[in-house]
């Protein structure tokens, strides 16, 4: 989905219906489907320079419906969690191993996992819906992935509304501050997975 097509949907919509749009949009996006968020985001900021919405409440949409959607994600999990990992499509991406896999990074590296994975389109959802599966502390994840979320939605929806005679430049930003964001948490993510099987193997002996 590209933002010109959000946009040019919404154009001539006023009231309270552009920013619903973008609010049901972003909840499907919480929820799994495949729709990029900041692409959803950038729609909203665009709105927000053309003076369609106002920037403030967009931003406080964009937070509300990328919040709601991570947590209705947990919430599945937390109640239904083990249930659902038996019935498709959740058994298509998430099982046994995968559940102890995330249990691991959990308790290791709770809050970090939670912060860093609202900047992981794709994983992000299961990750929020493995971590009801275990019931880790919601408060965790409103302040980690609320955190994140401070950050990211405000960041790019006034970035677009403020530059927005300069659009392309504006995107082409956000990708690469992004795409930086992503490179620092895998090679943090090495880091330690190297740092944790030196450790074993010292235990053990081997070195």
């Amino acid at each position: 989905m590209d933002f010109n097509l959000i946009v040019d949907f919404l154009i001539d919509y006023y009231g309270p219906i552009p920013y619903a749009a973008i609010f049901v949009i972003l909840l499907a996006c919480g929820l799994g489907i495949p729709i990029p968020e900041d692409i959803t985001l950038i729609a909203g900021g665009i709105l927000a320079y053309y003076g369609i919405c106002d920037v403030w409440i967009m931003i406080g949409i964009g937070l509300a419906g990328v919040m709601i959607g991570d947590s209705f994600m947990y919430w599945l999990g937390h109640h239904f969690g083990r249930k659902l990992m038996k019935k498709w499509p959740f058994r298509l991406v998430l099982d046994e191993g995968k559940i102890e896999a995330i249990r691991e990074r959990l308790i290791h590296h709770g809050g970090k996992l939670l912060f860093s994975a609202r900047f992981m389109p794709g994983v992000r959802s299961t990750i929020f819906f493995a971590s009801g599966t275990l019931h880790f502390p919601f408060r965790k994840l409103l302040i980690y992935d609320g955190g994140a979320a401070l950050i990211s939605v405000p960041a790019i929806i006034y970035s677009v509304y403020y530059f927005g005679d300069m659009l392309h430049h504006v995107i082409a930003w956000i990708k690469k501050v992004e795409g930086g964001i992503v490179g620092v948490i895998i090679a943090v993510i090495l880091f330690f997975a190297v740092k944790h099987w030196l450790k074993s193997r010292k235990q053990k002996g081997e070195i």
